[in-house]
């Protein structure tokens, strides 16, 4: 649900769903356990982080460039393993040579970028683009449907699941016979979207998702993100420099400095009465605009 504000202003979570309605949180579907990671011959990058990601609340990343915030994602995707600690999916420790493991991973836990055009290949169609994660992890083909692969393999830009996910994030319908050039920033990032939500997942990582796109645009995709959430389930987690972004679409809020989570709690707490004195300092070095003189 969109809630109406002034033009440009990001909404925040409402309803048994936000910060005030939050349930008590069960086992993480996706979780870092005291995970540390560092370049050989360089210090630590993380220093034993403990983060869980559980169904129906979604998770902001926030702090400085080279806190970590990045590096924490990586491991949460499986793109990086932890020099120490464990990754851990739906209770397991994430194993990245057990096969069906990383299969049902792939299925449960997606990803969007912060820069949609060099996400996408210019050389292709967005419904071909879309349709990928169908043909290496969707699921079983509707039967009696001719071009269709057993384990999606077959899939095809004109899939109606692809369709479906171009239609959800609010894409014309000629939107899968176009080349992502043909379509604006924010479009862009619809597309990046759709192609991460097509295989239904349970977990969105996204990092810095509305960063490169001007206010407006960053508005709609925020509100895209949201109505996501709420009409299918989806938990994201996601590392933001912007705190009104992270304030609009995050139930809860981790905060790193130099490797270390450093305070962590539902967002309405942590950046409305910040605990750590690095976490003040953060939410004060945000700029903002003078008061207006009412003398004038």
């Amino acid at each position: 649900m969109t809630v109406p504000r002034e033009p440009g202003e990001l909404s925040g979570p409402s309803g048994p769903s936000g910060p005030s309605g939050l349930s008590e949180p069960g086992e993480p579907i996706l979780a870092a356990d005291d995970a540390g990671f560092a370049y050989r011959g360089a210090p630590p990058v993380l220093h034993g982080v403990s983060l869980g990601i559980t169904a129906g609340r979604s998770v902001g990343l926030v702090g400085e460039s080279g806190a970590g915030k990045t590096t924490l994602l990586r491991l949460l995707l499986g793109l990086t393993r932890p020099t120490s600690g464990r990754i851990l999916f739906e209770g397991g420790e994430l194993r990245p040579r057990d096969r069906e493991q990383m299969r049902r991973f792939r299925r449960g836990v997606q990803s969007v970028f912060q820069d949609p055009y060099s996400s996408l290949d210019p050389r292709q169609r967005v419904g071909r683009i879309v349709s990928e994660p169908l043909r290496s992890l969707g699921p079983a083909a509707e039967p009696g449907v001719r071009g269709y692969g057993v384990l999606g393999r077959g899939a095809r830009r004109d899939d109606p699941r692809v369709g479906a996910a171009l239609e959800a994030v609010g894409l014309p319908a000629d939107a899968a016979e176009r080349y992502p050039h043909e379509f604006s920033g924010g479009q862009r990032q619809r597309v990046a979207i759709a192609r991460a939500t097509v295989c239904d997942p349970r977990v969105l990582l996204a990092d810095e998702p509305v960063s490169a796109l001007d206010v407006t645009t960053r508005v709609r995709i925020v509100d895209l993100l949201l109505e996501l959430k709420e009409t299918r389930g989806l938990t994201i987690a996601m590392v933001s420099h912007d705190l009104s972004v992270v304030a609009a679409l995050c139930e809860w809020t981790a905060v790193l400095e130099y490797g270390r989570v450093v305070e962590q709690g539902d967002t309405a707490s942590v950046l409305g009465s910040p605990s750590h004195p690095y976490t003040r300092r953060l939410i004060a070095s945000v700029p903002r605009l003078p008061a207006a003189d009412s003398s004038r």
